[in-house]
């Protein structure tokens, strides 16, 4: 796409200000002071509230810790433990305080717990005989006070290297809340950078065209101050960073404002998000872009299917506030009768527009982004034509044939695309995954985003079928229904009706049904069978499966459930305590992959 400029003023000003006044949106009163940083180091942060992540926002601070693990972890206020998490990823180890204001403090990647909330958990773990837990914690077990020490940092779960997650909720509803917000000592004096500004079409649905994407370096868009462009209805998103004084790592942005000709158009604010509803900024940021491997561009208007709540306000009919909340069905209509108030700016006037974005911080600290732009009648270059059938969000649709099918629901699109399904490959090409007895069917493109689910459905071939492509025989009970995409691999046990498999994904790209026979893989981590262990701190065991869907690990010691960690999903580890005193024992691992193959081995070794 070619785009036209006219040098006349310069575009654009970075200047930092005190909080600025908004017409769409305030900043909401909570407490002060009220929660203390919970590490007695300088807060520095390795990210913020409504930083951009794969599928969701990030919900809280990343602490520093000064690239150390073991630092004291401090209750926040005065509370209770309330819950206990412990898995391999997401949070690792978590603790979850209750405090009487109405929030619940959350802290995560932790090491170790206080010790009689330790020993509480290794109680219940072996109660349940599972090392990963969800434990709910009654009210008067353990009361904290403020400053008290609960834990010990580190970096388990998803975590990439030592830090603490922290989290603020409203205990109601369970709603993440902005910890900038609460006079957390976390010092800035930094304005927000933009560093991108990109503009799409209106006329056309967001995966039916690339963004066209302008550098801004300096505070001006290269090449001039007046953007023309061949389009009735013009949409803009923007690539931009915020930073603490004294630290240069780039994190999220809290607000940004469309204005045109100084009114408000759009804008969104991140103080509050929920789990339920993170999954949403794939209708926030320009999910395609991103996926083919640009950069986040965070969109200044809304997408017909963004469900409620959103992140959006838009100015209301009377010049309030309006919440972006749409019925997607009257929302695709409005968009063919007449422009919505969705954040698209009309240009059919021929006329130049002035535009202005503001970017702040919960500091108020500033950046305006502020250039013209101009439509001019002329062609628009077709993109993106994929054959296929075009869905809306809204609809519930899908397409059958005699061998597959797939089905989406009202709140599975964000925006209409065209979707369509073509055989890629038969069991024993280069596409298919070892075992499989269907060919490979690619439903859709890995660039669209889900919100809901899809079900697909594959029909399961006949005898004839299955031996041409090198399967004698296949019981149902081993057959499972795969999605994958290079070495990425979402693999369901399907349910069974006529003949047919189905199960629901989160992605689009390629489905087979695999015949999976092949049991998981035990592997000891160093010597076990006949060893002497009596000067050794652990036993680990690394877990193999064919198709990376292992379900269940299981360690018995002499007779009993013995816990095992399994942080990262890198190895199995049980570290040497009380459950295995000294002398000889008998160690029996199993372990089952989804399609139920189990393979079980018998260790002897002396303590």
């Amino acid at each position: 796409m070619k785009y036209l400029f006219a040098a006349v003023i310069p575009l654009c000003c970075l200047t930092a200000f005190a909080q600025p006044s908004s017409s769409l949106f305030t900043v909401p009163d909570y407490p002060q002071q009220y929660f203390r940083d919970p590490l007695d180091i300088p807060m520095i942060l390795a990210a913020n509230f409504g930083e951009l992540r794969p599928n969701h926002f990030h919900m809280g601070l990343d602490i520093r810790t000064q690239h150390r693990e073991n630092l004291p972890v401090y209750a926040a206020a005065d509370g209770y433990v309330a819950r206990i998490q412990i898995g391999p990823f997401g949070f690792g180890q978590a603790i979850y305080i209750r405090h009487p204001g109405g929030y619940t403090t959350v802290y995560g990647h932790l090491n170790r717990f206080f010790p009689a909330l330790a020993a509480f958990v290794e109680q219940q773990q072996y109660r349940q005989q599972s090392w990963q837990v969800d434990l709910v914690v009654p009210p008067d077990l353990f009361p904290v006070k403020r400053g008290q020490p609960i834990a010990w940092s580190g970096s388990t779960g998803g975590s990439e290297g030592p830090h603490l997650h922290f989290e603020i909720r409203l205990t109601d509803g369970d709603v993440n809340l902005n910890p900038l917000l609460f006079g957390l000592p976390v010092e800035d004096r930094v304005a927000p950078k933009i560093t991108r500004l990109a503009w799409y079409d209106g006329g056309q649905g967001i995966y039916d065209q690339h963004a066209h994407i302008l550098p801004v370096q300096s505070g001006h868009i290269a090449g001039g101050v007046v953007l023309t462009v061949p389009v009735s209805r013009i949409g803009f998103s923007i690539s931009a960073s915020d930073a603490q004084s004294g630290s240069s790592n780039p994190n999220g942005i809290y607000r940004a404002v469309l204005y045109e000709d100084d009114a408000p158009v759009i804008g969104f604010q991140l103080d509050h998000i929920s789990y339920d509803n993170t999954r949403n900024i794939n209708a926030h940021i320009d999910y395609k872009t991103r996926w083919m491997g640009g950069p986040f561009l965070q969109q200044l208007f809304f997408l017909p299917g963004y469900p409620f709540p959103s992140i959006y306000r838009i100015p209301g009919p009377t010049g309030g506030v309006d919440p972006a909340v749409r019925d997607s069905d009257t929302l695709q209509r409005r968009r063919v009768a007449a422009p919505p108030a969705d954040g698209f700016i009309d240009l059919s006037d021929g006329r130049p527009h002035k535009i202005r974005i503001d970017v702040t911080d919960t500091r108020g600290n500033r950046t305006a982004l502020v250039f013209s732009v101009q439509g001019r009648p002329g062609a628009v270059p077709a993109e993106d034509t994929a054959a296929g059938k075009r869905f809306y969000p809204g609809m519930v649709d899908g397409i059958e044939t005699e061998d597959y099918a797939f089905y989406l629901g009202e709140r599975s699109l964000y925006d209409s695309v065209r979707i369509g399904a073509t055989v890629s490959g038969y069991p024993g090409s280069g596409l298919s995954l070892p075992g499989g007895i269907t060919p490979v069917y690619t439903i859709g493109a890995r660039w669209i985003p889900l919100l809901d689910p899809m079900m697909v459905r594959l029909r399961l071939p006949d005898r004839n079928e299955m031996t041409a492509g090198g399967v004698e025989a296949a019981s149902a009970d081993k057959i499972v229904l795969v999605c994958f995409d290079g070495d990425e691999k979402d693999v369901q046990l399907p349910e069974w009706k006529g003949g047919w498999a189905s199960a629901r994904f989160r992605e689009f790209g390629n489905f087979q049904l695999v015949y999976d026979s092949i049991p998981p893989v035990i592997t000891p981590i160093g010597p076990l069978e006949g060893a002497d262990l009596s000067h050794a701190a652990r036993i680990a065991f690394r877990i193999h499966d064919n198709l990376g869907a292992l379900r269940r690990f299981r360690a018995e010691l002499d007779g009993r459930w013995l816990c095992f960690t399994n942080d990262k999903a890198l190895a199995y580890i049980y570290k040497f305590d009380q459950h295995c005193p000294p002398g000889p024992h008998a160690l029996k691992v199993t372990v089952e992959d989804v399609a139920g193959n189990r393979s079980e081995k018998e260790y002897h070794f002396n303590r």
